[in-house]
């Protein structure tokens, strides 16, 4: 269940998930500089604003997790990256940033 404005529970990726993870994969490689062999949502949340914040987790390889954050605008722009962080583990909680 979605709540405007607080983060849903995290859930396993699903297909939409997934879709939104390769959607911001080029923006990811550009800002980190490098090409990234592997990219596969793994879990994720949501939060309801003005459209839809996903918030994903994706593993990039080596054990290495980068957390996305990508901005749905209610207003009929492009996804687009907002945010992510990286050096993240499988464990790493996924939290509001």
């Amino acid at each position: 269940m979605r709540r405007c404005g607080g983060l849903t529970g995290a859930q396993p990726a699903t297909l939409e998930a997934q879709q939104v993870a390769d959607e911001v994969q080029l923006q990811v490689e550009e800002k980190e500089g490098k090409k990234f062999e592997v990219f596969t949502a793994v879990e994720f949340k949501t939060q309801v604003v003005a459209g839809i914040n996903y918030f994903i987790k994706v593993h990039v390889g080596n054990e290495e997790f980068l957390r996305g954050f990508k901005s749905l605008p209610h207003e009929n722009k492009p996804l687009s990256l907002s945010s992510y962080q990286s050096s993240k583990t499988k464990h790493d909680e996924l939290t509001y940033f």
